[in-house]
């Protein structure tokens, strides 16, 4: 990296800990990635109670405690993210959600996990605008203008924004499976809410004039991992959208992650981040290509048919989420969770140096684990690669991942140099 931009790690001194080697907040160019807050008291360490109220406002208070701490606000929240061990609970925590932001709402995903880290009910992540930037000593566009829009060929919840925009990034609110003008799901099986999903994606870059193809990362949500090959037939007919697209195969980067419940107990959901090449003001307007998408694949790394292994735009790569397999032999590799750990993050370490860059650059790290109590083990193996414990991170839990992996792990790495033309 060339050193233009800092990667920036902070633990705000009244926020709680953390309970692993991670950070409370990561900053990099003009976005901030913070680490899933769970119900923890900052004076004691322990879960605040069992009471699904009392955790959601301790998630929240801890949220807004990293925020503040960082002198930011909670109106620079662009994405929120509420993984809840029982769907039964969202009515109470989204009325905690709204006293916490009563005007502006960002985008939303919210999703049923089998398990959270201390036995929590509930555990909240958010992204969050960065407008001063981390270039050191230089604040960059400290005036950049955050963009929230609903358009009508979508479904619209008053409690989050369809897409939010902010430099160049768009984040959207996650996609169910429902019909914008019955506001239900709509009829029939996986391939026909999976299709919706995407139709509502869609419709929502239709809507601010954004191409289907400048989606940069997928996030697929299923409750049943069986039915991911029927997703797969309707994603690509998808994906790539363009003749451009289509001529050099393009596909976004991509995690599919296992989920114990959906709103509505739809099948599927779905969520894109968006390259948003002319900026938000007062960035100067750049022709929409100007700033390109650059996919990378090593075959020193498993290849998948339906994602690209890394899409770097601007200053963020973004990586498709590793599986513990030997990309010599294409299978699970032999060993327990520290040898599946150890391979999922050797596959993240060879991508991010097959595209000239280095752990360190690391700023987000996702992990999805079959057996929530193996987390001590995969810390074990993890500070072998982080040993300064610097990305920030999320740990769930899931039912079951592809293969019978035991663990999945996906990252969101700095890109310092940019993309062309280097803005």
């Amino acid at each position: 990296m060339t050193g233009y931009n800092a990667v920036l790690a902070r633990n705000p001194q009244n926020a709680a800990k953390p309970i692993g080697p991670y950070s409370q907040s990561v900053a990099f160019s003009h976005y901030n990635n913070l680490s899933a807050q769970l119900p923890i008291d900052p004076k004691t360490g322990n879960l605040v109670s069992d009471d699904i109220r009392a955790q959601a406002e301790q998630c929240f208070n801890n949220l807004k405690d990293i925020v503040t701490g960082i002198n930011h606000n909670l109106e620079d929240v662009v994405r929120i993210t509420l993984f809840l061990q029982d769907m039964a609970d969202l009515d109470i925590v989204n009325s905690v959600y709204a006293d916490f932001f009563p005007y502006y709402v960002p985008v939303v995903t919210v999703v049923g996990v089998a398990a959270l880290p201390m036995g929590a009910a509930l555990q909240v992540e958010a992204l969050l605008s960065n407008g001063e930037g981390t270039i050191p000593q230089a604040p960059q566009a400290g005036d950049l203008i955050k963009s929230a829009a609903d358009v009508e060929n979508a479904p619209v919840d008053s409690l989050s924004a369809q897409t939010v925009a902010f430099s160049h990034y768009n984040n959207l609110s996650a996609q169910l499976p429902i019909d914008p003008t019955t506001g239900k799901l709509v009829s029939g099986g996986i391939k026909e809410q999976a299709a919706q999903c995407l139709k509502n994606v869609k419709a929502i870059l239709q809507g601010i004039d954004v191409p289907f193809d400048d989606i940069v990362k997928v996030n697929v949500f299923v409750k049943n991992l069986s039915d991911i090959q029927a997703v797969n037939e309707v994603y690509t007919t998808f994906f790539p959208d363009s003749a451009i697209a289509r001529t050099v195969a393009y596909m976004p980067a991509r995690t599919v992650v296992p989920v114990a419940g959906l709103q509505l107990d739809a099948l599927v959901q779905i969520e894109v981040v968006v390259s948003h090449g002319d900026g938000t003001p007062p960035q100067l307007v750049e022709d929409r290509h100007g700033i390109v998408i650059k996919a990378n694949n090593t075959s020193r790394a498993p290849i998948c048919p339906f994602s690209t292994q890394t899409v770097a735009f601007s200053h963020y790569n973004h990586l498709s989420a590793q599986l513990p397999i030997d990309a010599a032999n294409g299978k699970l590799v032999p060993g327990g969770i520290m040898a599946q750990a150890a391979q999922c993050l050797n596959n993240i370490k060879v991508i991010i140096e097959s595209i000239g860059h280095v752990m360190n650059d690391v700023v987000k790290v996702n992990i999805f684990l079959k057996n929530i109590d193996d987390m001590a083990a995969v810390d074990e193996v993890y500070g072998k690669y982080f040993p300064g414990g610097v990305p920030a991170r999320r740990t769930v839990g899931v039912s079951e991942l592809p293969l019978g992996a035991l663990i999945q792990i996906d990252a969101v790495v700095a890109n310092a140099e940019g993309t062309p033309p280097n803005a």
